[in-house]
């Protein structure tokens, strides 16, 4: 039997019932100790959490009656109140040491009250949410944002307990379990400068080369996949301390966000580099493109220009001169406030694999009117460097890489201190 460990229950006990008491005594079997932490908003429940709802309210700031009356006319207050009480009570446990994982079960409710409670749980301690909300494209993201939290997609709702549920909670807890068992927690441990690499296909020869150049160089190159909540999750990391400098090969990020592609990161783009000051060395592989894939209303508008079909959830539609521009504004503008030091590279010859002399992608006059307007908008434009090189070759890996070096080795020690 593994080492007992504790695992913290998040539940709404007023809703819940011989499921909820089927979720504790099977991690309690497994050997481990289980506390309920009970967020109930609406009605006392029938049988007090380890934590109760009680405790939890007053955490949050408001006693468990002023919830209850709020529940009725301002649900999202009443909300805000019982996870600001839980997480700072799982702050507390993580503290003491108490317990080493996260679990959430439920449906709507439970589901963004476990979520934004693990939220706050640190890196590398398992967190898991089994909800049927879990195969929901609209939430699911929120759920988990940029976070280390496992959805469990229980098919059926968590209401009264049936075989097919069982079995599902049966799976579900089992991981929780397997998890706490085998995982380090927060040890993690580096004995390198850590880089983080932004990464996706279009322009996965260059990074995959670049990595090994990397760790040959001293540095442990951490890959971010640049997919929109990959990208994101490298910001939030920058800001966390966790990269001594990055190498955002894959860029696209700020056209998706302009246009409303699939891949949109969010508006905070470059910031976290900007504002740290950990070196950056930047190159435009992705910009060249939009992604509207499943989307029709995007194609249908897009239908005249030059598409790349992979499939029809991944669509690549070519950006337009006008629309580089616009991102060579942004570009600037972010990169004018930077604290440290940074070089945007400009391989000539083609910013992804689909960016090459005779495929339909392929757009020069569009690429140099990025470049002509990133030079003319940037306060520094000798820190755009333009080399006659593919991006998607190993040599343009070399010269990004030696750039990186150069930068870093040039950066005050204090700057990259992760």
């Amino acid at each position: 039997m593994a080492q007992k460990k504790g695992i913290v229950i998040i539940c709404n006990l007023d809703t819940r019932g011989e499921d909820i008491i089927f979720v504790k005594q099977l991690i309690e079997t497994r050997g481990h100790n289980a506390y309920f932490l009970d967020f109930s908003m609406e009605e006392p429940p029938p049988f007090a959490g380890d934590i109760t709802c009680e405790h939890v309210a007053e955490r949050g700031g408001m006693t468990i009656e002023a919830v209850r009356e709020c529940y009725r006319s301002d649900r999202d207050r009443a909300m805000e109140n019982q996870i600001r009480g839980a997480s700072a009570i799982v702050a507390d446990m993580m503290k003491e040491g108490k317990i080493q994982g996260v679990f959430g079960v439920g449906g709507g409710t439970s589901s963004l009250v476990g979520t934004s409670v693990m939220k706050g749980v640190p890196f590398g301690i398992p967190k898991l949410m089994a909800s049927p909300m879990a195969a929901h494209p609209s939430y699911v993201g929120k759920y988990v944002g940029t976070h280390d939290i496992t959805m469990h997609h229980t098919v059926l709702d968590v209401v009264k307990m049936n075989p097919l549920l069982k079995a599902q909670i049966t799976n579900a807890v089992g991981a929780i379990c397997g998890m706490v068992e085998m995982t380090q927690g927060t040890n993690i441990t580096f004995d390198k400068p850590c880089v983080a690499i932004s990464s996706f296909g279009f322009g996965e020869m260059a990074v995959q080369t670049a990595l090994g150049m990397l760790d040959e160089a001293g540095f442990t190159p951490i890959v971010c996949h640049a997919q929109g909540k990959g990208d994101k999750a490298m910001e939030d990391m920058i800001r966390a301390g966790a990269f001594h400098g990055v190498l955002d090969i894959c860029t696209g990020g700020i056209v998706e966000n302009l246009f409303k592609g699939n891949r949109d990161p969010g508006p905070d783009r470059f910031m976290a580099a900007v504002e740290t000051g950990i070196p950056m060395v930047l190159a435009p592989c992705g910009l060249d493109i939009l992604s509207y894939g499943g989307r029709p209303d995007m194609l249908e508008k897009t239908k005249d220009r030059p598409q790349y079909v992979q499939d029809s959830l991944r669509v690549q539609v070519r950006t337009t001169a006008d629309e580089l521009r616009q991102a060579a504004d942004v570009i600037a503008e972010r990169l004018n406030r930077a604290n440290g030091e940074w070089t945007f590279l400009i391989p000539l010859k083609g910013w992804s694999s689909q960016d090459l002399e005779g495929r339909i992608i392929y757009d020069p006059a569009a690429d140099a009117a990025f470049v002509a307007r990133l030079k003319e908008k940037l306060d520094e434009p000798e820190r755009v460097k333009e080399v006659d090189l593919h991006l998607y070759t190993k040599e343009f890996a070399r010269v990004a890489v030696d750039e990186f070096v150069r930068l870093y080795e040039g950066t005050p020690a204090q700057a990259v201190a992760g």
